[in-house]
């Protein structure tokens, strides 16, 4: 291992380096950066999401760049606004030791005139999204005459966000004598195009494996109902108290409706998604970092640039369209050395995508048991037990008020005194909790499908509502349903069925007086919604239904072998003597059908 002094980088870097904390180079680093230093090569560097690209080509380029020269050199072409900031602002904290280095951040959903007089007043770095590039040399306001350096970040995403055109354009535009540097966590068929097409004399830096993901990242997965998917989510979080992550959602709108959930719920969480402004935003993710918020619910595109320390969860509440996609996701917690867990709550449908990860990645996946509510109690009160244990006390603070406490306080023993004070935050768990069923989904080997571990016991009652397919109903809305009418969410919503003109859900036991009473006058969207105790006529996954199904089975087996051996003893039996219309003659006796050639009256003739 080297030291950042042995990579050869100047002076003001290094003194840089130290004042962000950074000793020693990570692998891709110290790889990257004498490579930029002693060749002249192109640079294709494949490394894992967090594993510190943006430094390895940010200290090299700028290790290189002519102070005196105002007209850009370098341009960094990153897909999302986010990304294209945090690039920014890690290009000024490197260069803050350099005088007459400035960086600009010209990306799209702000205000082009400031970038411009940004431009016009001298950056020597362009950190842009390949859009906002486009308009401005459109509009003529950027030179790329002198560009000597141009890096694409994160070029399989720009691809996937449909940036190729764009790219081609900016890049036929840059001086052919120039050096293309390509960074990307991932290596697809599209992205290699890109490399041939543009890059010559390609050194190819790869740390690890192309595709894997990293090893300081455990891979949890649940199998739940996709009807219990919130309700997984609420488990886990409650069963790390501590956790501070990232919730990735596949739309716009799932990610508004999981974060309204969860601030409803009183969780201390907010979305980010392409609907909000970029002040919006940035205030969302500021908040974040500063720790204000313990969870964010995001879209992939949002998060990219989101560069976050000590993640200790990732959370996939879908799993993303893209396999690959997973390897960013992942790659958000776990970062610099430090470990973290990315958990995946998958249906009943999903479990061969996570093989087919697992295999990608090179990882293997846990499943884990979606936590009880015994488990989740026992973990809140070993919570609320540590914190009180490292608490900071300063008595001169309070010492005042300490005689009064005492006193109010002192007709409770030691015993009586701590069970109130772990009560004050515990309760509410043990009240949302003490009933709460199993909502993992196993297996049953001899029907071949997923149900509920508790499908088969008492602690939930069937309810049937007048609403279904037909009415533009989803489990989504008619949950929402449920919770606006009963006013709580603290009901235990199992399997949800859709049928055409109806469905079904299954609510916790105690809970039916509660619904009942709250839907007696509940309309949607004009239409009265009437609920009812479902009473299943049949349910195969019932033991007594499955024999009556058994039985009647068996009884339409026999009845069809009777009729089969019925009509083949009728082919069989001698035909009996009559008179022949035609010739007079009697058939002979002993003779069958199949005997004498006749046919049978019921069958077609050739």
């Amino acid at each position: 291992m080297i030291t950042f002094e042995q990579t050869g980088i100047r002076p003001e870097l290094l003194k840089a380096v130290a004042d962000l904390g950074f000793e020693t180079p990570m692998a891709i680093q110290e790889q990257v950066i004498p490579a930029i230093l002693n060749t002249t090569n192109d640079i294709v560097g494949l490394s894992q999401t967090g594993s510190g690209k943006t430094a390895a080509y940010g200290l090299g380029l700028l290790h290189t760049i002519d102070e005196h020269e105002k007209s850009p050199q370098i341009i960094v072409l990153c897909p999302t606004r986010e990304l294209c900031l945090q690039i920014s602002r890690d290009f000024t904290q490197y260069s803050k030791h350099m005088k007459g280095v400035h960086t600009t951040a010209v990306y799209g959903g702000t205000s082009m005139d400031q970038q411009i007089r940004e431009l016009r007043d001298g950056a020597q770095i362009i950190v842009a999204t390949p859009g906002r590039v486009n308009d401005l040399i459109r509009r003529k306001k950027v030179n790329l005459k002198k560009i000597t350096n141009l890096v694409l970040d994160e070029a399989d995403e720009m691809l996937n966000m449909g940036f190729k055109e764009e790219l081609n354009s900016i890049i036929e535009l840059l001086p052919k004598e120039r050096r293309t540097f390509l960074f990307s966590a991932t290596m697809p068929s599209d992205v290699m195009k890109i490399a041939s097409s543009y890059m010559k004399n390609i050194t190819e830096i790869i740390v690890g494996s192309k595709n894997a993901g990293a090893d300081s990242v455990r891979h949890h997965y649940y199998v739940v109902q996709a009807s219990d998917r919130y309700h997984a989510l609420k488990r886990i979080v409650d069963y790390y108290p501590s956790i501070y992550g990232i919730i990735f959602c596949r739309t716009r709108s799932e990610t508004k409706e999981v974060a309204e959930k969860l601030m409803r719920d009183g969780y201390n969480a907010d979305a980010l998604h392409g609907d909000l402004s970029q002040a919006q935003r940035e205030y969302a993710m500021q908040r974040f970092r500063l720790r204000s918020l313990q969870m964010l619910v995001a879209t992939d595109v949002a998060a990219r640039g989101l560069d976050v320390e000590d993640l200790t969860h990732v959370i996939h509440y879908n799993l993303p369209d893209d396999d690959e996609i997973y390897i960013h996701r992942s790659g958000r917690t776990g970062r610099a050395g430090k470990s973290g867990i990315s958990v995946t709550i998958c249906n009943t449908r999903e479990k061969s995508r996570i093989e087919r990860i697992s295999r990608m990645l090179k990882k293997s996946f846990e499943y884990r048991q979606v936590p009880s509510g015994e488990a989740i109690c026992e973990k809140q009160l070993f919570n609320v037990v540590h914190r009180m244990e490292n608490i900071d006390v300063n008595k001169e603070q309070f010492a005042d008020f300490l005689p009064a406490v005492y006193k109010k306080l002192e007709w409770m023993d030691r015993e009586e005194l701590i069970a109130r004070f772990v009560s004050v935050e515990f309760n509410r768990f043990l009240d949302y909790y003490k009933d709460a069923g199993d909502i993992n989904a196993v297996l049953d080997k001899k029907r071949k499908v997923y149900e509920r571990n508790d499908a088969k016991d008492d602690s939930m009652t069937t309810f049937r509502v007048n609403m279904g397919r037909m009415d533009n109903i989803n489990p989504q809305k008619l949950i929402g349903m449920i919770n606006d009418a009963t006013h709580t969410r603290n009901i235990l919503i199992g399997k949800v069925t859709l049928n055409n003109t109806y469905s079904t859900f299954q609510a916790e036991k105690g809970s039916q007086e509660l619904i009942l009473k709250s839907f007696q006058n509940v309309v949607y969207e004009g239409r009265n919604v009437s609920v009812s105790i479902h009473e299943e006529r049949f349910d195969k996954s019932r033991p007594n239904d499955r024999k009556r199904k058994d039985d009647r089975k068996g009884r339409d087996d026999r009845k069809g072998r009777d009729d089969r051996k019925g009509r083949d003893e009728r082919k069989e039996r001698p035909y009996k003597a009559r008179a022949n219309k035609d010739e007079g003659e009697k058939k002979p006796e002993g003779k069958t059908y199949k005997d004498t050639g006749f046919r049978s009256k019921k069958k077609k003739r050739d």
